[in-house]
């Protein structure tokens, strides 16, 4: 009973924070689960607070893809809708990802935040002597460290956002990357 009160104490904080037509929906769901738990029926409150939960996950995911960059001049963006389906399966977490493609290169920009794949990559990419010993080459974007390795470069913002790009050169990658703004990064979600 209080582990339930606390989840539904939890979700209706994050449904009256997030706002909008879909927070109605979030705090519908809510109090639908809510009331039928109240009447007895565990399963459709579980069921009501998976779809709240789904819900919620989605205005994150949306918050996240606020941080990628347009297009440069000369190459198109491409969001990738179904990245948070993907790391359901690999233990959850919220990510944004672009794929910019120009006449001559493309490349993928990479946002994971809150996962298990972030907390494994945190102990590497949150020490530069770790980072210097696994190969590549450090590069500073801002007041941050990315480790690049031939083409692909990653860092991590707040110990909890992996920023992974990939694919062409860094005179192509590195001016998308500066404009990112890694402070606002670090306190999404919060």
């Amino acid at each position: 009973m209080i582990y339930l009160s606390r989840i539904m104490a939890t979700a209706s904080l994050v449904a009256l924070c997030a706002g909008g037509a879909q927070a109605d929906q979030i705090s519908d769901t809510i109090q639908s689960a809510l009331d039928a738990y109240n009447a007895g029926d565990i399963q459709y409150a579980a069921k009501e607070l998976a779809f709240a939960q789904q819900q919620i996950q989605s205005l994150k995911a949306d918050g996240l893809s606020a941080f990628l960059p347009e297009a440069p001049e000369g190459f198109t963006r491409t969001v990738n809708t179904e990245m948070n389906a993907a790391l359901g399966m690999m233990g959850g977490g919220t990510g944004a990802e672009a794929r910019y493609e120009g006449a001559s290169e493309s490349f993928t920009l990479t946002l994971t935040a809150d996962s298990p794949l972030v907390a494994q990559m945190s102990a590497m990419l949150g020490n530069a002597m770790v980072m210097a010993q696994m190969g590549g080459k450090i590069v500073r974007v801002g007041r941050l460290k990315f480790l690049d390795q031939d083409g692909s470069m990653m860092g991590l913002v707040g110990n909890r956002v992996l920023v992974q790009i990939t694919g062409a050169s860094n005179e192509v990658m590195l001016p998308l990357l500066e404009q990112i703004d890694f402070a606002a990064l670090e306190g999404f979600g919060n």
